[in-house]
């Protein structure tokens, strides 16, 4: 999940300057690169001070960690010990299935809080209509009344920007469609758009963008398949399922072709 983190942390640190208010309830003046001392050596994903001089620390979490009011109380001391103030601490789920963390250390005499917000619980249709285009990609993963449409929109903002920024916003935005599994849908609206330009090439989200195509050609391909097998057969066996999420993009393409002629999802699997 690190390409994720790395994107919504380039784009908190840019232009989603209206995620953040919804996010934090204030600005940030400066952002603060902070290594904790501490044995486990921990690293913050985000520490920011703002005009007033407050600390927010904000934590990017993209899977349901059972330790995290743990790691949160462990980052709030670790800070406390650096700068000698508690930082407010928020934490910001993007993960896709339902987020099930605590957001409290409860115990004799101790009680240790921090905010947990779930990204979709942002009216990402607000974010749409930002000036800022981090704001704009960032609504991919909050809440929307069309997605397809959402998407149409992000991507046509893009095609406005400047060659430099618009490459990297749209590797930002392919990367993030991977947490929702709109990452065809992204690719098809790009096509559509008079967007010239080599995202590969970028030096940090480069890789990272190639991933996402890659998995998001993936996406496709599977979900194309399981629809031909459910069809032929009737059904789509559990086992024959987790095997299907295994291949890559040209396995399932050629097990596409095959479908039609094999005789049971056992000869087609073999």
């Amino acid at each position: 999940m690190q390409e994720y983190d790395v994107t919504l942390k380039l784009l908190l640190q840019g232009s989603a300057s209206l995620t953040l208010r919804a996010l934090t309830g204030t600005a940030i003046a400066k952002w603060l690169d902070v290594e904790l001392p501490k044995v486990q050596n921990l690293r913050l994903d985000l520490l920011g001070e703002t005009v007033d001089g407050d600390l927010i620390h904000l934590e990017l979490q993209s899977s349901n960690d059972p330790a995290m009011p743990l790691r949160m109380a462990e980052y709030c001391l670790g800070v406390y010990r650096l700068f000698g103030r508690f930082p407010r601490q928020v934490v910001l789920y993007v993960g896709e299935s339902q987020m099930r963390m605590e957001s409290e250390l409860r115990g004799c005499d101790v009680l240790f809080q921090y905010r947990l917000i779930d990204i979709r619980t942002l009216d990402g249709d607000r974010l749409l209509e930002s000036e800022g285009v981090g704001d704009n990609v960032i609504a991919i993963l909050a809440r929307l009344r069309d997605h397809k449409e959402a998407v149409h929109k992000i991507v046509e903002r893009i095609a406005g920007l400047a060659a430099a920024e618009r490459e990297i916003a749209l590797a930002q935005l392919m990367i993030l469609a991977g947490l929702r599994h709109l990452s065809r849908t992204v690719e098809q609206e790009r096509r559509k758009m008079p967007i010239d330009v080599d995202i590969r090439e970028h030096e940090v989200l480069g890789p990272m963008f190639i991933e996402a195509e890659q998995k998001g050609r993936q996406e496709g391909e599977l979900a194309i398949l399981r629809r031909l097998i459910e069809k032929r057969f009737d059904g789509l066996p559990s086992w024959a399922a987790e095997k299907l999420e295994s291949l890559s993009a040209s396995e399932l393409e050629d097990l596409s072709v095959r479908v039609l002629d094999a005789k049971s999802v056992e000869e087609l699997l073999r």
